[in-house]
């Protein structure tokens, strides 16, 4: 739904123009740090952001395509810091907002103050939107060398979005997007990474902000087998709400072809382009996602080619939401997971693929299933191809974006470590 008039506000990922006030301390960290979890019920991954006076930890998840942070403010938003951003500034500019609230009919509080500008906070999840107020507060967070966890730093004055629902820390295209504010604010390269793991008992991801390295236990630095490809800007957003002429926040990379065992899934490649004029097709990158989604006739020739090349193992009855379920009793593991057929999302070149192995595709719905961990997305969906959260799990993606590039270095298990193996508690690797 596009929108000529009203709000809009998430976190997003692109030159910024104004710097948040720092801190008073001249201490400049190399790079920034926080923990990833996914949570067991809603296959989410979330994080903690320590915000406002006194600091309070506030539960976001993590949306690698929102064009925004925001957080809730209608339960018990308490800070002495919290500024709302005033209509006509520059911040307000800043977060593209097009309404002004003149009035507001409850006595001033963090989501509720007269002449502020407003936005559309987009819930990626639900795939709903509503409104919410643009404020300014004190956000800190831990700074990292790459191996060992460093001393934590504040920034003053984050923009976000202050709204009535429960918050979302997004990573997207914009200027206001937390990677975009925390760069500017500490001078980092236009950089970021994330590397997410299962929702094992106590198992913790990492998302990093500005260069490498990329420190993993035992000391492997994961940004040293980064392939890369460009990172593609789709000129029509795929928010749900959003105003006309505005460009997507989300990630795409331009997948050419799809091959499992080496061979040729037979595609009509032109849904792999993004229709410039209507902003659909091509392939993007989520978080939100939990597991990759096709379009139906991707999806159907994916299922047809992998099943063919599994043909030894006995197919079962599907269990939702996936459609190519096998008794997983003799598949057996090896180091990147069960030994099926290896999926390659070709790129700009044959030379260039993102390999998906078995711990990635397949997914252990009961003790003797296993299945394809692919979605169907139904006819004409607006994205083509959606990778999802699992098939990103324990691979390295850093975010390039004054060259406009992804790098992503594939399964880790292969490198005999793990999206959990970076090191929050000691200092010494």
């Amino acid at each position: 739904m596009a929108l000529t008039h009203s709000f809009l506000l998430f976190c997003s990922l692109f030159p910024f123009f104004i710097i948040p006030s720092l801190s008073k301390t001249s201490f400049r960290p190399k790079a920034l740090v926080l923990p990833v979890s996914k949570d067991a019920s809603s296959l989410q991954y979330v994080t903690l952001i320590n915000q406002r006076t006194p600091l309070v930890p506030v539960k976001l998840t993590l949306d690698l395509g929102g064009q925004f942070q925001w957080v809730d403010c209608e339960e018990g938003y308490v800070s002495s810091s919290y500024k709302p951003v005033r209509c006509r500034s520059a911040q307000c500019a800043l977060a593209r907002s097009k309404s002004c609230v003149t009035e507001c009919y409850s006595g001033p509080r963090p989501g509720c103050n007269n002449n502020t500008c407003s936005v559309l906070p987009d819930n990626t999840v639900t795939s709903t939107a509503t409104s919410g107020e643009v404020g300014q507060d004190v956000v800190s967070i831990q700074s990292t060398d790459g191996s060992n966890p460093g001393r934590v730093v504040s920034v003053k004055k984050l923009i976000f979005a202050c709204s009535g629902v429960n918050g979302m820390a997004g990573f997207g295209r914009t200027k206001i997007s937390l990677p975009s504010q925390l760069s500017a604010a500490f001078s980092f390269d236009r950089k970021f990474a994330i590397c997410l793991t299962s929702s094992a008992s106590n198992a913790k991801g990492v998302v990093f902000f500005g260069d490498g390295p990329y420190v993993l236990l035992p000391g492997i630095d994961a940004s040293k087998f980064l392939i890369y490809t460009p990172l593609i800007l789709n000129p029509v957003s795929t928010a749900s709400a959003y105003f006309e002429g505005e460009p997507s926040s989300d990630y795409f990379i331009g997948v050419k072809s799809i091959k499992i065992n080496g061979k040729a899934v037979p595609l009509n490649t032109s849904l792999l382009s993004i229709d410039r004029i209507q902003g659909t097709g091509g392939t993007k990158i989520s978080t939100v996602n939990p597991y990759t989604v096709m379009e139906t006739t991707i999806y159907k020739a994916v299922i047809a080619t992998f099943v063919k090349e599994l043909a030894l193992v006995p197919r079962v009855a599907s269990v939702a939401p996936f459609g190519a379920c096998f008794n997983s009793t003799n598949i057996g593991s090896t180091r990147v997971g069960p030994p099926v057929p290896q999926i390659d999302l070709v790129l700009q070149s044959s030379k260039v693929s993102w390999r998906i192995f078995g711990a990635n595709s397949m997914v252990q719905v009961k003790s003797d299933v296993m299945c394809l961990g692919f979605v169907d997305g139904g006819l004409n969906p607006r994205t083509s191809i959606v990778i999802g959260g699992y098939q990103l799990e324990n691979n390295l993606l850093q975010f390039d974006l004054a060259t406009s590039r992804l790098g992503f270095s594939s399964s880790l298990l292969f490198r005999q470590t793990t999206c959990a193996n970076f090191n929050f508690t000691s200092n010494n690797v």
